[in-house]
């Protein structure tokens, strides 16, 4: 008979839909890192408060990523606040970025409810927390 451990069982993210998740938070951090990056060390100047809000949302990403990448209530609660925090952040910054366009000169990865990555942004918190609930009894 082979004991497992709670260590050796995997979790909801460690496959299917789950690991779908991970890898499209992963990819989004990767992204929103490298415009941050990119933008905050050649043009901070230019436009300081979308280039601060493109550096906020890639560490929500990564946030997001390491929350739903690993196991237990606290990678969960993490996973959770992520998620919300975007989906609130795309929300505030999308109405913004349509109501006051000019004050927004460059775009952030939320401007126009995330429209430079294909709604991503505004789609996949929505999808973190239903799979965040859907599976919040599963290990």
């Amino acid at each position: 008979m082979v004991e497992t451990t709670p260590a050796a069982e995997p979790g909801v993210t460690a496959t299917g839909f789950g690991r779908v998740l991970v890898v499209l938070y992963a990819v989004m951090a990767v992204g929103a890192c490298s415009r941050s990056a990119v933008q905050v060390s050649t043009r901070f100047g230019e436009a300081p408060i979308a280039y601060s809000l493109s550096a906020f949302a890639a560490v929500v990403y990564v946030l997001a990523t390491v929350g739903l990448a690993r196991r237990g209530p606290a990678a969960r609660r993490l996973a959770t606040i992520a998620c919300t925090v975007e989906l609130v952040g795309v929300l505030a910054v999308g109405t913004f970025t349509v109501a006051v366009p000019s004050d927004f000169p460059d775009a952030t990865v939320w401007s126009l409810y995330g429209m430079g990555y294909v709604f991503i942004p505004l789609v996949l918190p929505v999808l973190g927390l239903w799979w965040l609930r859907r599976t919040r009894f599963a290990g």
